[in-house]
């Protein structure tokens, strides 16, 4: 097999192709280098400066906050469990506006976001207010310690008493 490659490719066959080619390093390269470095730095301070860009400006930094706060706090109706400041569907885009004109026009995050459940339903916040309809869904994790509890100790319990 190695004799079958000596006679298709000769030792000496590849040598002049090298030899022919320009280095990257050589004179003919040399003049992109700064124009290269150029884009490069326009292309990412181009990308620096539309990723500080707001998309939605406020006169003052609490209310730039309560809305970032309030978007966090509102669930994207059509991603379900994503809030609405992380998506990009186009109702929540429409709730983002919603509520930074809400915003400008002073209403309280109360208001905001009775506002949006009467529109939309309990569903809207991810964390759902404290009522009758959902008194069982904040028990539930202290219900479900106390239960792991009371059972532990039951199993303990029978457990040493079987050993005696």
């Amino acid at each position: 097999m190695i004799g079958f490659i000596k006679c298709v490719i000769p030792a000496h066959a590849g040598s002049s192709l090298l030899s022919s080619r320009r280095k990257p390093g050589s004179r003919k390269y040399r003049h992109w280098i700064p124009a290269f470095a150029g884009m490069t730095i326009l292309l990412l301070t181009n990308i620096a400066f539309a990723a500080t860009q707001e998309l939605y400006p406020f006169t003052s930094a609490k209310d730039a906050t309560r809305f970032q706060n309030i978007t966090k706090e509102i669930r994207c109706v059509v991603c379900q469990n994503q809030n609405i400041a992380d998506s990009n569907a186009p109702l929540a885009n429409d709730l983002r506006a919603k509520i930074y004109q809400m915003i400008l026009d002073k209403k309280s995050s109360k208001e905001i976001k009775t506002y949006l459940v009467k529109r939309y339903g309990e569903f809207i916040l991810l964390r759902p207010r404290v009522n009758k309809a959902t008194i069982f869904l904040w028990s539930f994790p202290f219900l479900a310690f106390i239960f792991t509890l009371i059972f532990l100790r039951r199993t303990c319990r029978l457990s040493y008493a079987t050993k005696e």
